[in-house]
């Protein structure tokens, strides 16, 4: 009987059950066998949901509650007289688990290490991106009120609550993926939920490199660049590969360094003993006041840091930033959303009038062109894969015009029958600007020999 076999605190009786009927379920042979088990499927659902005590599912482990679920839709299924195999019956079982202690549907997407990011477009839409491009997943949502329900599960874990007077949340799910949901009425065809996954492998540069995201010099260059201590900023589109990015220069850090790291959603993973991880916070309906990356930042600075890294710019915290490059925080990085290492720094130009700082243009830009050493661009191609297309140096100024030079470019070519982008990694070959700062780390015949000069 259910109650025998649930054992999660709600007692059934044997001839309970939402379904209008107690016999054996008349389905047309015309039916097809998809919509056969997703008619199962809602039935047990329902009869098994009806069934537990949510504090008692807590306690169980999921081997535990896997037994239980198993049992329980056999009993239903015996009861209803459903006919069923052991493989749907197991099937069933792990969507209920998944649906109790997961992400209901989406549970097998985040299980699969080679999907990157999963969106949500109401319930009869989802898309994945697997390998860099982008695709539909076989998978739904019953209707608009489990996809909600599953939304609303989400943030309460964080303490937050999305309702139509607070439609919009970011959140983090438990091994530290990016959430954001958008609900109606913002969201005119339902509730849409964007999941960036987190990586737990931390990729190095090398690693990198042998997925085709650069060479192998460039690989030496931007060990070369972390182990400087040169200020960077990490440029690209979203999705790029911006963070992870970042994440492979890190190994470069010195393990003597205090590290500092100040997020909006916190997917930083550096390896060295010393890092504080700091992460923003929304202003909530109880009251609690929003703490933003710039009141972190100058919070940071107090710290005692030898570097800080700001996981994305985008707004007035950009004037601390570049402060905080300027006074004995060398070799701190960020990232910002750009198509090209010019558009960024045009970007960070503009964030810096959003501090409402009283300086004219031009001594913003020298700010700039004092404070920014290196520019590393990466961009998703079209045919999936991530490339670093450029790292150039910020040299000066020239006039009112920043001075830059490509120490490295990739240099596109076409496209092969399959459409695996074509091109080669080009080396500008001359000596960068900070040689100085290499021969202090006693890096300079490296540096020279990786650009191919004397």
């Amino acid at each position: 009987m259910v109650q025998e076999s649930l054992m999660f605190g709600r007692k059934t009786s044997a001839h309970q059950s939402l379904s209008p009927r107690t016999g054996s379920v008349a389905m047309s042979e015309s039916v097809k066998d998809s919509e056969r088990q997703q008619s199962r499927f809602t039935l047990i659902h329902s009869e098994v949901m009806l069934a537990i005590e949510p504090a008692v599912v807590v306690q169980l482990s999921r081997e535990e509650l896997e037994t239980r679920t198993f049992e329980a839709v056999g009993d239903i299924a015996q009861r209803h007289q459903l006919p069923m195999g052991g493989q749907e019956q197991k099937q069933i079982m792990l969507r209920l688990v998944d649906e109790m202690l997961g992400l209901g549907p989406l549970q097998v997407l985040i299980d699969d290490p080679d999907i990157t990011d999963i969106m949500v477009n109401g319930y009869k839409e989802v898309f994945i991106e697997h390998k860099g491009k982008l695709k539909s997943a076989e998978i739904s949502f019953r209707d608009e009120e489990h996809v909600l329900n599953l939304a609303r599960r989400i943030v309460s874990r964080i303490g937050r609550r999305i309702d139509e007077t607070n439609p919009m949340v970011d959140a983090r799910l438990p091994d530290g993926s990016r959430v954001n949901v958008l609900i109606p009425p913002l969201a005119l065809d339902g509730t849409c939920i964007s999941i960036r996954k987190f990586s737990h492998n931390k990729r190095s540069l090398s690693q990198l490199a042998e997925l085709g995201a650069m060479s192998a010099d460039m690989v030496t260059l931007l060990d070369i660049i972390a182990r400087c201590r040169v200020n960077v900023l990490i440029s690209g589109g979203t999705g790029a590969g911006k963070t992870t990015l970042l994440n492979a220069m890190s190994f470069g850090f010195s393990p003597e360094e205090r590290i500092i790291t100040i997020e909006d959603a916190a997917e930083l993973k550096l390896a060295q003993p010393h890092v504080i991880r700091i992460e923003t916070r929304p202003a909530s309906s109880e009251g609690l006041e929003a703490v933003d990356q710039r009141r972190l930042l100058k919070n940071a600075l107090r710290m005692r840091p030898d570097r800080i890294i700001l996981g994305e710019v985008r707004g007035a915290e950009a004037f601390d930033m570049m402060q905080a490059m300027n006074t004995g925080h060398d070799g701190s990085m960020c990232t910002l959303h750009a198509n090209s290492p010019s558009d960024a720094l045009i970007r960070l130009e503009n964030m810096l009038l959003m501090a409402e700082v009283n300086l004219p243009p031009a001594a913003l830009r020298r700010q700039v062109a004092s404070t920014i050493d290196i520019i590393v661009q990466i961009e998703r191609m079209r045919d999936g894969r991530r490339r670093v297309t450029h790292i150039t140096e910020l040299v000066g100024l020239e006039g009112d015009q920043y001075l830059t030079h490509d120490l490295f470019r990739f240099d596109y070519q076409g496209q092969d029958s399959q459409g695996n982008v074509l091109g080669q990694f080009l080396c500008a070959h001359k000596v960068p600007k900070f040689i100085e700062k290499a021969r202090y780390y006693q890096l300079d015949s490296r540096l020279k020999q990786v650009m191919g000069v004397n």
